[in-house]
């Protein structure tokens, strides 16, 4: 079977309703065997890939895993990215804020881990955890330390979602012709990847 990310990706401009979108694909490998070789496979030729991502040192790769805890995210990195060099590649967990970070726009502790040309960089986590996270737990809003009138529930989530936004189209407009897919080794996983500004 052939996994087609298109299976996986949302278009810009499209409405997402997220009960049309289903929780659990169908396997894409028949046998633990299968799932083995296709994943050696899908090292070497990812191997490949970061040699010449590195040597060309011209674009940025950042994969975003986002889930929940115990949602697969670790074992995703793990299997996926074992056949990368790790000279050109850093993983980095977005935690609970620490009280520096909190002294910072909320997307300043990921925005200064983006990774440099010729590299891959992974976020186990990342700013959407301040949209998620922060939203169902208002109380982590409050320990950040904003003004009144950015703590505004009118305003806050939209203008949240939208610094996302043009944060994410910056990085796409600065290296806009490079983009790998990497298909999801096994059910449910799935990674983002946007190109880096410098």
């Amino acid at each position: 079977m052939k996994i087609s990310s298109q299976d996986f990706r949302v278009r810009s401009g499209d409405k997402v309703k997220l009960t049309d979108w289903p929780t659990v694909v169908k396997p894409f490998c028949e046998s633990k065997k299968d799932y083995q070789v296709r994943l050696g496979e899908h090292i070497e030729e990812l191997s490949s890939l970061q040699r010449l991502h590195y040597a060309s040192n011209r674009y940025a790769l950042l994969l975003i895993f986002q889930g929940m805890d115990a949602g697969g995210k670790d074992g995703a990195i793990r299997h996926v990215m074992s056949g990368i060099n790790p000279q050109g590649c850093q993983v980095f967990s977005f935690k609970q804020p620490s009280a520096d970070e909190l002294e910072h726009d909320f997307l300043w502790r990921t925005t200064c881990r983006l990774p440099q040309r010729g590299h891959i960089g992974i976020f186990n986590r990342s700013y959407y955890e301040e949209v998620l996270v922060v939203r169902v737990h208002p109380e982590i809003l409050r320990r950040q330390g904003l003004s009144r009138e950015l703590c505004d529930e009118k305003t806050i989530w939209e203008e949240r979602y939208r610094s996302i936004r043009d944060l994410e189209s910056h990085l796409v407009s600065q290296r806009n012709a490079h983009r790998q897919n990497i298909p999801p080794p096994f059910e449910g996983r799935a990674a983002k990847a946007l190109p880096r500004t410098h």
